[in-house]
């Protein structure tokens, strides 16, 4: 059975910005069964925890893979690199653990499946997808959200 791979705050692990996490006790299970692979595309780009929080402007995350668009966090610097970095090293770990799906937390601009914040930080989302699953959706990996894991 291959892997599916999961964000790290889904499973419990306290790599929030906020140093939080956003525990779903069903993948937390996968994970501790070694059914599934924790992942933070954010740390793995560098980023620290706690860390401000960050949106994309301009576009979603294929805007940014194309070049089209920024990710900066709340106090205004350009942290694309480390969401770049971050989506490469994901990518990276996906294959290596032979993952066909990709359970990621919706909304955020890293690993959002359908939803992200709107780069405004007031709290609205649009349609879209992060840095992340938009680069493995683009290299041919499903990727869904918490919710339509929880739902299937």
């Amino acid at each position: 059975m291959e892997k599916i791979l999961v964000s790290a705050c889904l499973a419990g692990i306290p790599c929030k910005y906020s140093g939080g996490h956003n525990l779903v006790p069903a993948i937390a299970d996968l994970v501790r069964q070694g059914k599934a692979v924790p992942i933070c595309p954010e740390t793995l780009g560098g980023l620290a925890i706690p860390r401000p929080p960050a949106e994309i402007r301009d576009g979603d995350g294929h805007d940014v893979l194309a070049g089209k668009a920024r990710v900066v966090d709340r106090e205004g610097r350009d942290v694309t690199a480390a969401f770049l970095r971050g989506a490469q090293a994901t990518l990276a770990r996906a294959r290596e653990v032979g993952a066909q799906l990709a359970v990621l937390k919706e909304n955020s601009p890293s690993c959002g499946s359908g939803l992200i914040y709107d780069g405004t930080f007031s709290g609205t989302t649009r349609p879209g997808p992060g840095v992340t699953a938009a680069l493995l959706r683009k290299q041919g990996y499903r990727v869904i959200s918490e919710g339509e894991f929880t739902n299937s």
